[in-house]
């Protein structure tokens, strides 16, 4: 227990200093200095890919599997909502407020207490830290980059703010912009070829059409016309109408079977803004789910993305923190969420070990 409430007090600390530095993404060198000098302090030797941290448990063994423990510790910028000093690290009473204190520095906080726990332990698997930037623009420089530079890897856990709950799944996002071709013509002689019309016929399959899978864990792939634009003045005939489709797909098509249904069945142009936001599902079997469901902790499905979009490996995502505080004015986390943070991430791996 005194071990445990070190790593507590160890992880309300860090997590104070994280909030006091100003890391927007693409923007973050401050607190990767900070994270591998937290962990060189340790006596672990973190090394840095960009404004990525990683490091490797002591008994790394390559024979093994791999767990990867992954957050991040860039945030969106202030809005000018905020009333207090987003980056003051304030507390008032048991709220410690702050800009990336829920989304997601508790997590790292936690996330790195839990693998300073287990450093020098014998597991049936690896631990591989890795506490990453520009997760909040999905930035090329962040969890993208850093992937392929830690590979293999078998499982993760994503520390986000999900009140210790576990996702066992995430939608996917692609965002089509859309165009429908016409010609011009005089709207009194009803010359040309109306684009609003073609977009409007377009849009109508859109909202009526459903896709011939559907996922056992995800539900059907939702597609939601979100902004259109045509027309230049009200006796013209639009040669050209614009449109945005947010598309929320699932792991029963890939993101460019879905785009290719989707253009195959509309008269308008479809261009993907990228497909590489991807559904993740872990199936129900896997010890992932396995070690959560043994410890009671409630399973979901999130609506939100997160890096786990971009692992083509199973991932859960658990963190501390509510996600309904993330990127709103006068973010804050509870001290006691921190502390549970950690407790649950020792408990979590001490189970999927369990497993193996």
């Amino acid at each position: 227990m005194e071990r445990l409430n070190e790593l507590q007090a160890e992880a309300v600390a860090l997590l104070e200093k994280l909030v006091a530095t100003p890391s927007v993404s693409r923007d973050e060198a401050r607190t990767a200095d900070l994270l591998r000098g937290h962990l060189a302090a340790h006596g672990i030797a973190a090394e840095r890919l960009y404004n990525n941290v990683y490091a490797r448990a002591a008994h790394f063994d390559a024979a093994k599997p791999t767990l990867l423990l992954n957050s991040h510790h860039d945030t969106v910028r202030p809005t000018a909502a905020w009333t207090r000093d987003p980056f003051a690290a304030t507390w008032e009473g048991e709220r410690l407020y702050g800009l990336g204190a829920n989304d997601a520095g508790a997590s790292v906080a936690a996330l790195t207490a839990a693998f300073r726990h287990y450093y020098d332990a014998e597991l049936p698997f690896n631990l591989l830290l890795a506490l990453s930037g520009e997760e909040e623009c999905m930035g090329e420089h962040g969890t993208r980059a850093l992937l392929p530079a830690l590979e293999p890897i078998d499982m993760a856990l994503v520390g986000e703010p999900t009140r210790m709950r576990a996702a066992v799944g995430e939608r996917g996002l692609v965002v089509l912009d859309c165009t429908a071709h016409g010609r011009a013509g005089h709207a009194a002689r009803d010359e040309g070829i109306n684009a609003l019309y073609i977009a409007a016929d377009d849009i109508a399959w859109l909202r009526g059409y459903r896709f011939e899978r559907c996922s056992p864990l995800l539900g059907p792939i939702r597609m939601t016309a979100t902004q259109i634009e045509a027309g230049t003045q009200h006796n013209v005939v639009p040669a050209e109408c614009r449109f945005v489709v947010d598309v929320r797909t699932t792991d029963a098509y890939t993101n460019e079977e879905t785009v290719e249904i989707v253009r195959r069945h509309m008269r308008s142009e479809a261009v993907p803004r990228s497909t590489r936001i991807r559904a993740s599902a872990v199936a129900p079997e896997h010890p992932l789910v396995g070690a959560a469901a043994a410890l009671g902790v409630e399973r979901f499905v999130s609506p939100t993305t997160s890096d786990m979009a971009l692992m083509a490996f199973p991932s859960l995502k658990m963190g501390a923190g509510d996600s309904a505080r993330s990127h709103t004015a006068d973010e804050y986390v509870l001290r006691s969420e921190v502390e549970q943070g950690v407790e649950g991430y020792i408990r979590y791996i001490a189970e999927l070990a369990k497993r193996y």
